[in-house]
């Protein structure tokens, strides 16, 4: 197992992120968040319960290693809302970090409760969550998806053009993930190009269908890739960093911000989950896809994750307003009648 300092954690955390990776295949990182989260929260007890001082660097010497399952027993729910606090004002955590947390004692106390049996009593069990606020995904127009492609396009000096172009192209066309598409092996392709296999959250694999820029990208790609001369020996990776091995995340990510800052587009924050975010909504608003299929194509597994790309444009709703069959209407005026003299007498 690849996870920093797993050794420092209690025993039973341990058996819980065995679970979670064998039996529930989340991914390292996903085990890895939920487990900083848990050592976070054993040192915050600790400390409370002790009187050990609260600040950062005393808390990190704070040794949980030792720390049984009456330790975790004992837990009271005031306890853990307690430590939702200190997290909001101590550690400025925002909306998201406090709701990982909270599904990180969840999902501990839950095993704990339902699989392992160790515990009668769930303290984590009607712990409220943070609301979080309904938010629009930010992603690329059109125009500025144009504009990014045609900065990789304009750049003849870049060595990795081709490959770069063909990142992007994924990317803005078929939605997938950061992961996915640095994990995507030469194997993964159809030999028409006409799809691809990637493996998404949960170890759960999907095709990918490929439009005709996805295809002419990959194919200008592949005809550069496959006479690469620096390629490790049996490296199947699809897309490669300069030194011949699979490309990183980080190397994706740097990529990406480059060519934003190149396309004027640096000062909007955009990342490389935006431009999953723009080729979902752009699928939607422009290809007439139907949200249950817009779900498969995205992996996700509830169709609630999706429906957030069922917002509309300000010009769509101004379209809508246009369309109402009563927007160009115009009721004739009947003139006001005349008051006669003898009403005006009366």
């Amino acid at each position: 197992m690849a996870i920093k300092d797993f050794e420092t954690y209690p025993e039973s955390v341990k058996k819980f992120a065995n679970y979670m990776l064998t039996i529930l295949n989340r991914s390292e990182k996903t085990v890895s968040e939920y487990l900083n989260d848990l050592r976070t929260f054993c040192r915050y007890i600790v400390s409370q319960r002790e009187g050990l001082p609260l600040e950062d660097e005393e808390m990190k010497k704070i040794d949980i290693s030792g720390l049984d399952l009456q330790f975790f027993r004992t837990v009271k729910e005031a306890e853990i809302y307690d430590f939702l606090a200190y997290a909001t004002t101590d550690r400025k955590n925002g909306t998201a970090a406090r709701s990982r947390k909270i599904s990180a004692l969840k999902s501990y106390y839950k095993y704990e409760t339902v699989k392992a049996k160790n515990f009668e009593e769930n303290p984590a069990k009607n712990i409220e969550g943070p609301k979080k606020k309904k938010q629009l995904p930010k992603h690329l127009t059109v125009e500025e998806s144009i504009d990014l492609l045609s900065a990789v396009r304009n750049a003849p000096e870049s060595k990795t053009r081709e490959r770069d172009f063909c990142i992007l192209t994924l990317f803005l066309n078929c939605g997938m993930r950061l992961s996915e598409l640095c994990g995507i092996s030469l194997g993964d392709l159809d030999r028409d190009l006409k799809s691809l296999r990637v493996l998404g959250k949960g170890a759960k694999e999907r095709v990918v269908y490929l439009n005709g820029a996805c295809r002419e990208a990959l194919s200008e790609y592949l005809k550069v890739r496959l006479a690469t001369r620096e390629v490790k020996e049996r490296e199947n990776a699809l897309f490669l960093s300069r030194l011949g091995k699979r490309i990183s995340v980080k190397t994706v990510q740097w990529m990406v911000k480059k060519y934003l800052g190149e396309a004027g587009l640096e000062y909007k924050h955009y990342s490389t989950h935006k431009l999953r975010h723009t080729a979902a909504t752009l699928m939607y608003q422009s290809g007439d896809v139907d949200i249950r299929v817009l779900k498969d194509i995205l992996g996700h597994e509830q169709l609630n994750t999706t429906q957030i790309y069922t917002h509309v444009s300000n010009s769509g709703m101004e379209a809508a307003m246009e369309h109402n069959p009563l927007a160009n209407v115009k009721i004739k005026e009947t003139p006001r009648e005349t008051a006669s003299s003898e009403d005006e007498n009366e």
